[in-house]
């Protein structure tokens, strides 16, 4: 959506409240014996206080209220009885819907202590959302903001997973248009300010190839390498710097 109110201002900064605190809540219930059903159960109980709903199910059906993935899962793991264990990876992705309003972001923390490789895997897909945040800039392009992601994943020595992207978002949890992490041609929108939309990095350390796995929601890497994922919602300001609204 592209914003042109203060109302609508108000009610995506709501929002997107709403998502960072779950995050928070969830980023602190994480620790080794911990089932990713558990954080599922904090994250409804979250959105229940604060009158929200979950944008996965509220659009898709989604068997659970958040995507919790685990290690060689990228994106849109489903809660369940998977336990977390020492070492591994956990990617909270939390889309939230509050008084007629989405927000969406996600972080991919460690269980317990983490080795060094991951750690920069993390690192790396951080530092990719922060410059494609950074290049958001009025007159620049989605192309812009999919090159400078991909140029710092490099120059970090991880691969972007090109076929997973950020998207619009405001009203609905998932909008036009389509946001590239990589210089895709076809991404050429031109961004204005008020435009509202998420930017996701889904980094791996291993081969940039995804599958489907058989639940038909979770998406893994094909030869089972660790992945990262980091989101924000941003709007695109008049000022420069984006707005980003998953920040509390």
């Amino acid at each position: 959506m592209s914003v042109d109110s203060p109302e609508q201002l108000r009610g995506l900064k709501r929002a997107g409240e709403l998502v960072a605190q779950t995050l928070r809540v969830l980023r602190g219930a994480v620790a080794p014996g911990v089932s990713t059903l558990e954080l599922d159960r904090l994250a409804a109980e979250t959105f229940a206080r604060h009158g929200a709903r979950s944008g996965p199910i509220l659009t898709y059906a989604y068997p659970g209220s958040v995507c919790i993935s685990v290690d060689e899962e990228v994106v849109h793991g489903v809660p369940g009885d998977r336990i977390l264990r020492p070492g591994e990876l956990v990617t909270l992705d939390v889309a939230a819907e509050l008084g007629g309003y989405h927000a969406d972001a996600a972080v991919t923390v460690p269980v317990g202590n983490v080795n060094a490789p991951r750690r920069r895997l993390i690192k790396a897909t951080r530092a990719a959302l922060a410059e494609g945040i950074r290049a958001a800039q009025p007159g620049a392009s989605l192309r812009d903001v999919g090159a400078a992601i991909e140029r710092e994943a490099r120059r970090r020595g991880f691969t972007v997973l090109r076929e997973l992207t950020g998207h619009g978002i405001g009203y609905a949890m998932h909008e036009d248009p389509i946001v590239f992490n990589w210089a895709a041609p076809e991404a050429k929108t031109r961004l204005t300010p008020g435009l509202v939309f998420t930017i996701e990095p889904m980094l791996t350390a291993g081969r940039p190839r995804i599958v489907l796995e058989r639940d038909g929601w979770t998406i893994r890497t094909a030869d089972r390498a660790p992945s990262a994922h980091e989101e924000h919602t941003i709007m695109v300001s008049e000022a420069g710097d984006p707005l980003v609204l998953t920040v509390a």
